[in-house]
C-alpha cells in the first residue's frame, strides 16, 4: 500500500497521518510505503502548487490534457509528468506496484463513492473514520494522481483520495492511521 500525505502544499494535514503510520504496528502481510509529501517546495511555502507553479494533481500522465495557464489554481503544467515531483512519484509507483494507493487532500471532508472493490474500500475507510461518502466536485479532473495511481496497482488495485476537513486533531490523525492499517489488512493482505 502506497500512502501519500500531501500533494498540494497548503493541504498538509495528511502528513500527520503518515507520521503516525511510521510508528504504528503493521500486521503481517501488509507493506506500507509512506511518502509525507510529493510537493516539498509547496509544503514549505504553504502554497498549492510546486515551485514552478504547477498543480501536481493535474500533471500525471493518465488522462492529462492542457489545463489552464500558469498562475491558475489548476494549471496542469506544459506536458504530462513534466514536473520532477510527478516523475519521481510515477517511478515510485511503477517500482512498488501497490495494491492500494491513498492520497490525502483537504478540506472538503469526504470520500467520493465508487462501485466494485474501490467502492468497498472507500466505504470501509469512511466507516472507520466517520467521513461521509459524497461526490467530490468543483474542478477539472485531468491528469489527477488518483486516476494515474489506478494504472500502477496490481490486479484489481484501488487508488483513491481522502478529503480531510480544514484541520486535523491528534485523535483524528490516529483514527486515520488505524483506518489505513485496517483497510490494508482487510483488502490488501486479506
Amino acid at each position: 500500500m502506497l500512502v501519500i500525505g500531501c500533494i498540494h502544499g497548503n493541504e498538509a494535514d495528511g502528513m500527520a497521518i503518515v507520521d503516525r503510520l511510521e510508528s504504528i504496528e503493521v500486521p503481517d502481510g501488509v507493506e506500507l510505503w509512506l511518502v509525507p509529501t510529493i510537493n516539498p517546495d509547496g509544503t514549505a511555502a504553504d502554497i498549492r502548487h510546486n515551485a514552478s507553479g504547477v498543480d501536481l494533481n493535474r500533471n500525471f500522465p493518465v488522462n492529462w490534457a492542457p489545463l489552464a495557464e500558469p498562475g491558475d489554481w489548476q494549471y496542469g503544467g506544459p506536458s504530462a509528468a513534466s514536473e520532477p515531483e510527478t516523475a519521481a512519484t510515477v517511478a515510485l509507483g511503477e517500482l512498488v506496484q501497490p495494491s492500494l494507493v491513498l492520497w490525502f487532500h483537504q478540506d472538503l471532508y469526504r470520500i467520493s463513492p465508487a462501485r466494485g472493490l474501490s467502492g468497498q474500500v472507500r466505504e470501509r475507510y469512511a466507516e472507520l473514520t466517520g467521513l461521509p461518502l459524497i461526490e467530490v466536485t468543483g474542478g477539472t479532473y485531468t491528469g489527477t494522481a488518483s486516476q494515474w495511481s489506478r494504472t500502477v496497482t496490481v490486479d484489481t488495485g484501488v487508488g483513491f483520495t481522502v478529503e480531510l476537513g480544514p484541520s486535523l486533531s491528534e485523535d483524528e490523525a490516529e483514527r486515520h492511521a488505524l483506518a489505513v492499517v485496517t483497510v490494508a489488512s482487510e483488502f490488501v493482505a486479506g
